[in-house]
């Protein structure tokens, strides 16, 4: 690996340790084995590395959020089972991917101090927004139309982020992929109802 990839892997090791706001740039160069100077040259700034590495943490969570990686996927795309098939893969991923779930729940809580940090991750979320649309359409990411990342892709985050919470502060309680299914089912049965 050159300087620019142990970076990135130190940055994440740090990342997952310290967390955003104690990681600082001589923890990222002692655990890369690089220089304070090979930051800027290949990122930029400290910000910049942190979010790169963040991305790149959370992008390894949701590929593992995919039940058709292994081939696995039954449901047909759209459908209350492709919905419930990809909700316990992602909740099969929590604790695998904990450290990286409360480093996210870390930057939601900040203030000014990691302004520049949360502007470039917002500009990340889209990607997560497609990626999520995807999955329980069954639609190439590459072809997702944007007004469905914009509303679906919307809808799929703010549910992934509150089940989240739910399994990282209580996992005994917290919601499955079956109650979330059932209580999906009762909201377009009531929506129905209403229709006719």
């Amino acid at each position: 690996m050159g300087h620019r990839e142990d970076l990135l892997e130190g940055a994440k090791r740090c990342l997952l340790e310290k967390g955003f706001l104690r990681t600082t740039a001589r923890d990222i160069v002692k655990e890369s084995g690089t220089n304070l100077a090979s930051i800027g040259y290949h990122y930029g700034s400290k910000a910049e590395l942190l979010v790169q590495a963040y991305v790149s943490l959370i992008e390894g969570v949701g590929e593992r959020f995919d039940p058709g990686l292994g081939g696995t996927v039954t449901e047909p795309p759209g459908s209350l089972a492709r919905f419930q098939e990809v909700w316990t893969s992602i909740i099969r991923t929590v604790p695998e991917s904990r450290a990286i779930w409360m480093l996210s729940f870390e930057l939601m809580f900040q203030d000014e101090r990691l302004e520049e940090v949360r502007k470039l991750l917002a500009e990340a979320q889209k990607g997560g927004r497609s990626g999520l649309v995807a999955m329980f359409s069954g639609i190439p990411e590459s072809d997702v139309d944007p007004e469905a990342v914009d509303t679906e892709g919307r809808l799929y985050q703010t549910l992934l982020n509150g089940l989240m919470v739910q399994w990282l502060f209580d996992p005994s309680s917290a919601t499955t992929a079956e109650q979330l299914t059932a209580g999906l089912r009762r909201i377009m049965a009531a929506a129905g109802a209403e229709t006719r």
